[in-house]
């Protein structure tokens, strides 16, 4: 036994140091003016780090091994050099100029129609919304990659901007707002977005600074138009992950036009390859479909429709992480019992009236309700062993848990059901005359939720039940029986009826004038001679 301690210890020890074999790249990161360019983000796969106020980085890599290095900042052209390899503790040089990204320093953009966009919307085009892999395809894979936005789950739908929270991003989809469940805890939603790529034509992102129009909210704003087709087509895509097919259709005179799209997805093959063992099926289910009619040509009718049910079925039966030093390996087993069962079916539907005034005036009317029910249903029973690690090479119990010291259990109960009724009414407006527009809009918001939460958890440590701190009792044992009741260590029991009735309005008014000042400008400035400036 010594003698196979005296071998495998070695083992370990050069396996560890080869692990720990690393490079360094470091330099300066200027501008095209050859000033320091301060917290620019320099990533090789999961490492990261930011230039400082001097423009100065450094990034340990794995050395022996062909990495990629990005440099990246906010207003300037990403940098990505060729594969490069780095030998054991080598040192690397890197320093390099970034380029201005002209389209990041345009005050505004002017399209052919006299529509404006403000510096701080992002437009998207859905060819590169199809082209991104995901492990659920859909806008949010591409929101996540810019400045400002952050998500803490490859699997969820879900995004942060700007250190927000994940619940306070707004979407609208041909103006008409959209919501998603409730219950489902930030940044962990599996499912599908509710955003069909198949079917959009045209996204614009604004992470900060949105104009009125949009709402009160803190975060960023989403705002998707849906495509109105122009003749008949088909799309499918399948796979073992699931199924997502679209359909395009427009009648013979051209009066009714609708996109329809249906999605199934199954992420099993994802989660089963987790740490945790068990039978895990999150299924999804979505279909939408937006249908325009068009009685003439100054009113036309949108409907705007969608059902979806997510469900969430996980029974885990067992964990194992290992922890501990080389001498003195520890292994944590977990044994569960019980499985969470949590579904969220929501339905939404919109009718839209746009009616065209004059060729300067254009009137919505814009109707939605929105309906949801969502139940978390969960009984896990965790039982856990604290022992050590066999590290016997020829045992057959090798890696394996072995001398457990430490037994105990938790027990974990949910009972969550939530019921939530949303109605919408507003009208909205728009007035281009010459240089100037003008929008104006008064929503009507009536909210009806039912929410009810009960949730309880147990912990019981070497035979001995957890009570919650604070709560007095005398325990005597085991001279003395304890016959006090047990308590949950912690429990949230709350029942909560709201309803709201809102109104709200704003007054947007928009010219053209300062970019064109600006445009005369520039323009004179670029035909005057050097001796003129």
């Amino acid at each position: 036994m010594k003698l196979q301690k005296i071998i495998f210890a070695p083992i370990l020890l050069f396996c560890i140091i080869g692990a720990a074999q690393t490079a360094t790249i470091t330099g300066i990161v200027l501008d095209e003016g050859n000033n320091p360019l301060p917290n620019t983000q320099i990533r090789s796969g999961t490492t990261t780090t930011f230039s400082d106020d001097t423009g100065f980085y450094l990034l340990e890599l794995v050395s022996d091994v062909e990495t990629t290095i990005t440099f990246s900042h906010i207003g300037h052209q990403t940098v990505i050099p060729e594969k490069v390899l780095f030998n054991t503790n080598e040192t690397f040089e890197f320093n390099l100029i970034l380029k201005s990204n002209a389209i990041q320093m345009e005050e505004v953009t002017v399209s052919s129609d006299g529509n404006r966009k403000p510096l701080e919307t992002l437009s998207i085009s859905p060819e590169e919304i199809r082209k991104i892999p995901g492990a659920n395809a859909g806008v949010e894979n591409i929101l996540k990659i810019l400045p400002g936005v952050n998500s803490n789950n490859e699997l969820s739908t879900q995004y942060a901007v700007r250190g927000g929270n994940f619940d306070e991003n707004l979407v609208y989809i041909n103006e008409i707002e959209v919501y998603r469940p409730f219950l489902i805890r930030s940044a962990q939603q599996e499912g599908l977005s509710f955003i069909n790529s198949n079917l959009v034509q045209d996204v614009v992102f604004s992470p900060g600074g949105f104009q009125a129009k949009y709402g009160d909210k803190l975060s960023s704003v989403l705002d998707i138009k849906y495509k109105i087709p122009t003749g008949f087509s088909i799309m499918g895509d399948f796979s073992f992950l699931g199924a997502n097919v679209s359909m395009d259709t427009r009648s013979k005179n051209k009066r009714l036009s609708s996109t329809s799209g249906f999605r199934y997805r199954n992420n099993s093959l994802l989660l089963n390859s987790l740490q945790t063992q068990g039978s895990l099926q999150p299924n999804f289910t979505d279909f939408q479909s937006f249908i325009t009619y068009q009685f003439s040509n100054k009113f036309n009718l949108n409907f705007l429709g969608n059902v979806s049910v997510n469900n969430y079925k996980n029974e885990p039966r067992q964990r194992q992480t290992n922890f501990g030093t080389i001498t003195d390996p520890r292994a944590l087993t977990i044994f569960y019992e019980g499985s969470e069962n949590n579904q969220y079916a929501t339905a939404l539907g919109a009718i839209k009236g746009n009616y065209y005034l004059n060729e300067n005036t254009t009137l919505k009317l814009i109707s939605s309700l929105y309906h949801t029910t969502e139940e978390e249903y969960s009984d896990i029973i965790a039982s856990y062993l604290l022992g050590e690690v066999d590290s016997n090479l020829g045992s057959e119990d090798f890696g394996q848990s072995v001398n457990n010291r430490g037994v105990g259990s938790q027990f974990n109960r949910a009972r969550n059901d939530l019921d939530a009724l949303i109605f919408n009414l507003s009208h909205k407006g728009t007035h281009q005359k010459n240089k100037s527009q003008i929008e104006w809009g008064i929503k009507y918001t009536h909210e009806d939720i039912r929410d009810r939460l009960r949730e309880s958890e147990f912990i019981d440590s070497l035979g001995f039940s957890i009570r919650p701190p604070g709560t007095p009792f005398i325990n005597n044992q085991p001279e003395e029986p304890f016959i006090a009741p047990l308590e949950a260590y912690q429990s949230i029991n709350a029942l909560n009826f709201v309803k709201t009735n809102r109104f709200s309005g704003f007054l947007q008014i928009g010219t053209r004038d300062r970019f064109e000042i600006w445009q005369s400008l520039l323009q004179y400035w670029n035909s005057c001679t050097p001796l003129d400036r």
